[in-house]
């Protein structure tokens, strides 16, 4: 049962960090006596970001505050999960090249110093943003914490960056097209079934064709709910997807594309062929 509730906007998290800033902008890195655990991003899952839509993976972790401060004043700590790739720095005004923040979260009390956590972290690939601008962001990220202390005055009374073993991997998102022809066709006779397979490219901001991959080509018989792998094609340098199949049932034809290690899993809408 909660006993209360303290919520921080992306705003607000900006806010805190920048009055650190003016008042105290040549402090050094100190223990905190702040605990954040029980991290979960993206429910463990990898995290797959396109061109334009704005990603808000989930993000789940627990507060324990040192003697002394209460989950009540939220004015008097900031403690927040993120992501980032290479160096972590712990001087709060360095600039991180590579940095995945908290859009925001809302803590729920479980006593005086300890809260659970709940909230997104916040990706724009706008080119406005940095967050990911280079396919080369497709990759693993780390996890750090970032931990702040401040005095009843305002003042900064200790911050400190840390890391943690947890690791999540960016995918850039992908995208199937269908086309299946004639339509409708004659039972026994060839149905051409066409398509491209593109991803993300976050330099360009666009979905450039994807050479090489194995796309699945699946049938889904009216009448029934599942779909059936008929068969595997490898698409062209430029994306392109084409084979023939004999039509004997009618149904519904898509293309499904599992993903590697770089890039996320799709799959096309149906192109439904009545046969006759």
């Amino acid at each position: 049962m909660t006993t209360g509730r303290r919520t921080a906007t992306g705003a607000a998290l900006v806010g805190a960090l920048t009055l650190t800033l003016l008042n105290a902008p040549a402090a050094q890195a100190q223990d905190t006596g702040i605990k954040v655990s029980d991290i979960v991003i993206n429910k463990g899952k990898p995290i797959v970001v396109g061109t334009a839509k704005v990603v808000e993976p989930s993000l789940t972790f627990t507060i324990t505050l040192p003697s002394g401060y209460s989950t009540s004043d939220p004015s008097r700590y900031d403690a927040h999960p993120f992501l980032y790739r290479g160096r972590l720095p712990q001087d709060l005004a360095a600039d991180f090249d590579n940095y995945i923040g908290p859009g925001g979260y809302t803590c729920y009390e479980q006593s005086a110093r300890k809260a659970e956590c709940e909230g997104s972290l916040y990706i724009d690939p706008d080119r406005s943003h940095d967050e990911v601008d280079s396919n080369s962001d497709a990759t693993v990220w780390k996890t750090g914490v970032s931990l702040l202390l401040f005095k009843a005055n305002g003042n900064l009374a200790a911050h400190e960056r840390e890391t943690r073993a947890l690791t999540v991997r960016l995918r850039r998102a992908s995208k199937l097209t269908v086309d299946a022809s004639p339509e409708p066709v004659v039972k026994g006779k060839k149905i051409t079934v066409t398509g491209k397979v593109s991803r993300a490219n976050w330099a360009t901001k666009k979905y450039d064709g994807y050479g090489g991959r194995s796309v699945s080509l699946q049938f889904r018989e009216t009448g029934t709910s599942t779909f059936v792998t008929v068969k595997k094609v490898t698409s062209s340098s430029t994306g392109a997807l084409k084979t023939t199949v004999t039509a004997s049932k009618d149904g519904i034809w898509r293309w499904s594309y599992g993903g590697n290690d770089t890039t996320g899993a799709t799959t096309s809408g149906g192109d439904r062929v009545d046969v006759r």
